[in-house]
């Protein structure tokens, strides 16, 4: 996934934060974003990997790619479209 971080120009910093507050984090940062944008979120809550699983499960967003170093988790996700 390291390439495809540059391709997003919003990241959230949740590190340190338990759920839910990554996703609220991430909710806010998507709802000032254009459909099809990308944003990469890095948090440190280890529930985090399946809360955002669901929530772009939930929401129609894309998560493209998530890594793990060192307990440090990076995510990259894919706004859904907006509606026409």
């Amino acid at each position: 996934m390291d390439g495809e971080a540059a391709a997003a120009p919003l990241q959230v910093d949740a590190c340190g934060l338990k759920c839910p507050l990554p996703i609220l984090r991430t909710k806010k940062a998507l709802s000032t974003l254009p459909g099809g944008q990308r944003i990469e979120v890095l948090s440190t809550d280890p529930t985090s990997v399946r809360d955002f699983e669901a929530f772009c499960q939930q929401a129609g967003h894309t998560l493209v790619g998530w890594d793990e170093a060192d307990g440090r988790y990076r995510f990259l996700l894919q706004k859904r479209a907006d509606p026409a």
